[in-house]
Formats: C-alpha cells, sequence, structure tokens
C-alpha cells in the first residue's frame, strides 16, 4: 500500500509556516489551572485541590495533602478551560456529573491541597509503603485468628509519609478489635484504621476482571455501589440463573442498572396483560409484550388467531374494524342481453379446396338434409356398432309381442368432439350421400 503525504503535515514541516512563538511563550500565555482533579487511594477516591502554578498533564503523578495525610495521587483534569489543557472541564459541568452519579454518596473531597509534581524518590518511597501494607495485612490476619475474630481482612494501604495506616476487613457482626488494633500500631509505628467493607467494595479492592473480558465496574469507574434487585434481571429478561447473573463480588452483576432506566421507560409505553385493545384485524386480548421491539402479542376476539402488533398501531377496541360485521349488499347492475354464440364447423381443408369443389360440397350436404326424416334431428352413430343397437331394439311407441309397453330409454349425455370436421358425415344421411 503506497503513503501520500498529506498537505496538512506538509504545510507544519515548513518552517516559514511555523508559529513564530516558542513552546516557553506559548506556555506563559496560558493560564495556570487553579485547581486540579486528582484520584488517589486504594478505593479511587476523587478530590479537586488548590494548586500553585503547576503545570502537568492528565494522568501526571502528584504529591497531594488530603484528608488522611500526604498521598500519591493521579491527575484526570483541571478545572480551568484556559489552562491548556484539552481534557479540562468546568467546575459547574463537574458537579452535575457527581450528583448524577450519586451525590452526597460519591467520594468527593476538596479539603487539600498539591503540593508538587511527583519525583522519582517519590515513586520510590511509594513502592516501599505498598510493600508495607501487604505485610500489614498478613500481619493482621494472624492477629485475627489468634484473637479469634470472625472477620476476613482483605486489604491494607499507608500513605506515603508512613503516619497512617488503613485496614479493609470484611464481616458480617460487629467485632471489637482493640487489642488488635494496639499490636499493629505498636508493631508498625503508626496509627492504625480499621475500615469494614461489603461484598461489592471487597470486589473493587481485589477483583481484576470480569466475565466479559472488561475490568470490573467497581475497580474502574464505578464509585456508588447502589444494590441491585431481581426486579431488574426479571424486567430484562435475563435468565434467573445466580451463577449467570452474579459477579465476583457474589452479588447480582452492577451492569444489570446501566439499562433499568430504559426499561422501565419502554415498558411504561406497552399496555398491561389482559387488556383489551384494538388492531386493524380486529378487538382482542393482550397475552404479552416485548419491551425492546415494542411489539404487543394480542389474542384475536372473533377467531383466537395470535399476532404481534406494535404499540404505535394499537386503538380503541370500540373504535376499530369489526371482521364480523355483515357488509351490506353492493347493486347488483342491469343484465345485457345474452348473445347467443354460434359455432363454426370445421370442414377439412376447406381453406385449401378451390370455389367449385366447395359448391359441389354444398350440394351433396343440401341432398343430404332432404334423405333426413322430417320432424327431428338425426343423432349420430355411437362408437362401437350404435347403428345395429338400433336396427335390433323396437321402436319406442310400438308394443312388443307381448303387449307389454318397451322399457324407456336412459338419457346419454351427448359426446362433443372437438374435431367437428367429419360432421357431415357422421350422420346417417350424410355418409350415403357421400357414398
Amino acid at each position: 500500500m503506497s503513503i501520500f503525504p498529506l498537505p496538512v503535515f506538509e504545510a507544519d514541516a515548513d518552517p516559514t509556516n511555523r508559529d513564530a512563538l516558542t513552546l516557553e511563550e506559548q506556555l506563559a500565555a496560558t493560564e495556570a489551572p487553579k485547581t486540579m482533579v486528582v484520584r488517589f487511594g486504594r478505593m479511587q477516591m476523587i478530590g479537586e485541590y488548590e494548586s500553585k502554578d503547576l503545570r502537568a498533564g492528565c494522568g501526571s503523578k502528584l504529591v497531594v495533602r488530603t484528608h488522611r495525610g500526604v498521598e500519591l495521587a493521579e491527575m484526570l483534569t483541571t478545572t480551568c478551560p484556559n489552562a491548556g489543557c484539552g481534557s479540562a472541564v468546568s467546575r459547574q459541568d463537574m458537579m452535575q456529573y457527581i450528583d448524577a452519579s450519586g451525590g452526597k454518596d460519591y467520594p468527593f473531597y476538596d479539603r487539600g491541597r498539591v503540593l508538587r509534581i511527583a519525583s522519582t524518590d517519590d515513586l520510590r518511597n511509594f513502592q516501599e509503603r505498598s510493600g508495607q501494607a501487604i505485610n500489614l495485612a498478613g500481619r493482621s490476619k494472624e492477629l485475627a485468628q489468634f484473637f479469634n475474630l470472625e472477620m476476613k481482612i482483605v486489604d491494607a494501604e499507608m500513605t506515603l509519609d508512613g503516619q497512617r495506616a488503613t485496614v479493609f476487613y470484611h464481616s458480617e457482626e460487629r467485632i471489637d478489635f482493640r487489642e488488635l488494633v494496639q499490636d499493629l500500631a505498636a508493631e508498625f509505628r503508626c496509627r492504625v484504621d480499621m475500615r469494614q467493607v461489603g461484598a461489592r467494595d471487597e470486589a473493587r479492592l481485589v477483583a481484576d476482571y470480569e466475565r466479559c473480558g472488561q475490568q470490573c465496574c467497581c475497580k474502574n469507574f464505578l464509585k456508588v455501589l447502589a444494590p441491585v434487585s431481581m426486579r431488574s434481571a426479571k424486567q430484562q429478561k435475563a435468565t434467573l440463573d445466580p451463577l449467570k447473573i452474579s459477579g465476583r463480588c457474589g452479588r447480582l452483576m452492577c451492569c444489570l442498572r446501566y439499562e433499568d432506566t430504559t426499561y422501565k421507560e419502554l415498558k411504561a409505553n406497552l399496555p398491561h396483560r389482559k387488556t383489551r385493545v384494538g388492531t386493524e384485524e380486529g378487538p382482542g386480548i393482550v397475552l404479552d409484550g416485548q419491551i425492546l421491539t415494542q411489539l404487543v402479542k394480542i389474542k384475536l376476539e372473533h377467531d383466537n388467531r395470535i399476532i404481534a402488533v406494535p404499540v404505535e398501531e394499537l386503538m380503541d377496541p370500540d373504535e376499530c374494524p369489526d371482521p364480523t360485521a355483515v357488509p351490506e349488499p353492493e347493486p347488483i347492475p342491469a343484465a345485457e342481453p345474452h348473445k347467443r354464440s354460434r359455432r363454426r364447423k370445421r370442414r377439412r381443408g376447406s381453406g385449401s379446396q378451390p370455389p367449385h369443389q366447395g359448391e359441389q360440397q354444398g350440394d351433396q350436404a343440401t341432398a343430404n338434409d332432404s334423405d333426413k326424416p322430417a320432424g327431428g334431428r338425426s343423432r349420430r352413430r355411437r362408437r362401437g356398432g350404435g347403428s345395429k343397437k338400433a336396427a335390433s331394439q323396437p321402436a319406442p311407441n310400438e308394443p312388443t309381442a307381448s303387449g307389454d309397453q318397451p322399457p324407456k330409454k336412459k338419457r346419454r349425455r351427448r359426446r362433443r368432439r372437438r374435431g367437428g370436421g367429419s360432421g357431415g358425415s357422421e350422420s346417417s344421411g350424410g355418409s350415403t350421400a357421400g357414398d
């Protein structure tokens, strides 16, 4: 595949077309962001902190002071559109996003400030604190078994300055862990906080990927883990197998809430079951409805047929057409006089004979007609010796030798022969004249 240079990039490559401002001058022309939005901690909390003339791009590592202490955070965006960052948002848009994502339950903090951009020493110190947090979690499990505490240690974390540590645990009951905290604080020489989490928060801390192939939503972007009911699964026609609709936490999957509002709005358009509605084919009773396709399954009243009708085509059952109604008879038009069709008798070779031969045949046909008995038509001969049977049987009006009346003949339908060319030769008189 050949590569063609684009004219836009060719123009940028020309030094004469470049802007006279250098990079330093361009940075000086833009305003420094007043606040930065960062993400910090194992629970992926969000904070908006003031910055002192710091210019950092999205994804940069920052050292911030939060309500828990000095921590390492990741920059997400800025709230100043003139900061020179394409991902900058206004504070109003950010607050609208927080209200739509959970409101007061959203983990948003604004008490703190950005200290500096993280250096190499800060990143090395963060790795050391992460190793200490792993040791803290392991030691917490040992002490929990030693004190016979019915709790599950999930994870632990430490701040960047090492002055505060947080241990996350899961338990169904309330536990007295004062002795556990005293031993941990004396061993690691820091303040230890015990925080109880649920099954969904446990998945946020330790889970990685879900069966869909994507990273778990609770760990990736969800901040407020609202409960999910079985009603959402039934409404979306999902399978009710707990193994297929449960996530890593053992609860119903959070993605069932994503389309729940849409399903509610679409379901409100469908009529209820056993409701009488009208269609183009007549009134019927609603059996079921499909939410996504907006189709209604209806059983017609007049013939019990089951049809699927879109919601837009439903109407009032009293105003819909009634298929059982008898239509009014249409006026019959006046009958035209019957035209009697005349059938021509085709004769063999009539088209190829000369005129004088046709006249001779016409004279012979006239002679044959004169030989026929008057008062009736001549009957055609039947195949298989019909003339012999007529000669042997007595006349219908003459009495027999015993004096009894002769039996009546059964009327038989005359067979119409399709080829009418030999019509003249079938009669008895015609055969005599032909001979």
